[in-house]
């Protein structure tokens, strides 16, 4: 690595002090340089908290002045939550500004740059800018496609299993990796599971991580729910945070029972949300992700049976898959996908950029589905995310 590359490394691992509180803000992070030492640091911590920038040039001060800024994402240039960055880098007289990454928010989309260079700083763009892209890859996604970034977690035996035949699934895996399942969802805004998973397992749907206490800073907690069948007492309820179903009046449910159904689980405290049906019958998963994402946010990390799981691959909705293989056989039971047939190995969808690592006994393999791997380009033609 030079020296640029060096002191972005450093701004992109404090970026990562953010991850699972800035939705739908970007994960962000910045570094002030002078004569070769690090006089600032920042990260955005929290959506409608100070951005990266602000933290970095309050720890340095006046010695901002003729520095270095070394920033993972273009620096805002819009009046939001909170003033530009851009303006702040310009007021502490930075001389120069090394950008890892663009923002494709409409509101910025290069201005932030623009605005730096017509003050006379220099900028440097495209430091280190796949590995911020990477970082980014949710808010990249969110911003291009208007969906969250869809992580499929699955839980399976060596045979592909995700519970036995009469539908026993306690547990698939070791204590450890569902620790790391805890882990993993403290990342997203959201968790969402189908009926059939409230149905079959009770789940609570909530980060629980030792040492750490249970409060009301949990993901949102989805169900795709066509008719309500989720029952009131359902455990979702009974934890921390907000719950939001998805339904779609008409499914063949008579009128007054779905009112009532709607009912009582508003009643619970549940948010209901009316969505198209699918060519299927049941919600559109489709039409329930742009509604996320109007919402703001920017990922979900979807929990589900093998039906969701199948509908959402066969419409190209995952962009990631966290698959936990545990050395168990179990000879028959439910598969981890339904509904998704192919004739030929050749239209097998493919995993790419994969990491297998050994959580306790179980192994852990991730990788980003083929189809989502490739660049998306919004309307302009520009690239935004490029993960390759």
């Amino acid at each position: 690595m030079n020296e640029d590359e060096r002191y972005m490394a450093t701004a992109l691992s404090l970026a990562e002090l953010g991850r699972g509180q800035t939705s739908p803000n970007p994960l962000v992070g910045a570094v002030i340089v002078r004569n070769g030492e690090i006089v600032g640091q920042g990260a955005h911590l929290k959506a409608g908290g100070p951005h990266a920038e602000v933290h970095a040039l309050r720890m340095a001060g006046s010695l901002a002045e003729g520095a270095t800024a070394y920033v993972t994402l273009e620096p805002c240039s819009h009046f939001g939550r909170t003033p530009p960055c851009a303006d702040a880098l310009v007021a502490a007289k930075v001389s120069r500004v090394v950008v890892a990454a663009l923002d494709p928010n409409p509101a910025v989309q290069g201005e932030g740059v623009r605005r730096l260079r017509a003050a006379g700083l220099e900028v440097v763009t495209g430091v280190l800018e796949q590995e911020a892209q990477v970082q980014n890859e949710a808010y990249l996604t969110w911003r291009a496609l208007n969906r969250p970034f869809v992580v499929w977690k699955c839980a399976a035996t060596l045979d592909g299993y995700i519970a036995t035949a009469n539908g026993d699934s306690r547990y698939v895996t070791s204590p450890e990796a569902r620790e790391s399942v805890h882990a993993l969802r403290r990342q997203h805004p959201a968790i969402a599971v189908g009926v059939g998973t409230v149905l079959a397992d009770n789940p609570q749907l909530t980060v629980r991580l030792r040492g750490r206490a249970l409060d009301a800073a949990q993901p949102l907690r989805v169900v795709f729910d066509s008719q309500l069948r989720t029952p009131p007492v359902a455990a979702l309820f009974e934890q921390p945070g907000q719950v939001r179903l998805y339904a779609s009046a008409g499914t063949g449910l008579d009128a007054s029972e779905f009112a009532a159904r709607k009912a009582r689980l508003e009643e619970q405290g549940a948010s209901i949300r009316l969505v198209e049906a699918g060519d299927d019958g049941r919600v559109s998963l489709a039409a329930a992700l742009r509604d996320l994402a109007q919402d703001g946010f920017t990922s979900v990390l979807v929990e589900s049976g093998p039906r969701v799981a199948g509908t959402l691959l066969g419409a190209d909705l995952v962009d990631k898959v966290v698959y936990y293989i545990a050395p168990k056989l179990l000879g028959s039971g439910r598969s981890a996908v339904e509904g998704r047939a192919v004739d030929r190995m050749a239209e097998a969808l493919q995993l790419k950029r994969m990491t297998v690592s050994q959580v306790g006994p179980d192994l852990r393999v991730e990788g980003y589905i083929a189809q989502a791997d490739a660049s998306v380009e919004r309307g302009g033609g520009s690239v935004v995310y490029r993960p390759d």
